[in-house]
């Protein structure tokens, strides 16, 4: 079992900057692939950006190409989304997942309670 702990979260104005954490429990932390998902009021889930276990398999959504990069220490059982240029369409509750595997797209089997990221305009 893997637990995922969120922090990070808050109010910012537009144009600025957010990092959001995630830690998570357990030795198995380097063989899991992560993701961060998000979801505003009255919208789907969306998957924004994700990491493979070797680091060697990104994806971002198309909307935060150029503003968010996900990153992960492995040392730290943590990972990272470092979001940039905020707009207050980034707005909504952000979630950390985990998956077993390589692949970054798929079902994800682990989730943390979510933080929410409110962006001012």
């Amino acid at each position: 079992q893997v637990q995922l702990v969120e922090s990070g979260g808050g109010l910012v104005q537009a144009g600025g900057s957010l990092r959001l954490s995630c830690a998570a429990s357990g030795s198995t932390f380097s063989s899991l692939t992560m993701g961060w998902f998000r979801q505003a009021p009255g919208k789907e889930r969306e998957f924004v950006a994700g990491r493979n276990w070797s680091g060697r398999s990104t994806y971002y959504v198309d909307s935060g190409k150029g503003r968010f990069t996900i990153s992960r220490d492995n040392a730290k059982n943590t990972v990272y989304l470092q979001m940039n240029s905020l707009k207050s369409e980034d707005t909504a509750v952000y979630y950390c997942a985990a998956r077993w595997g390589d692949l970054v797209k798929g079902a994800y089997d682990y989730w943390g309670q979510g933080t929410q990221v409110t962006v001012s305009s």
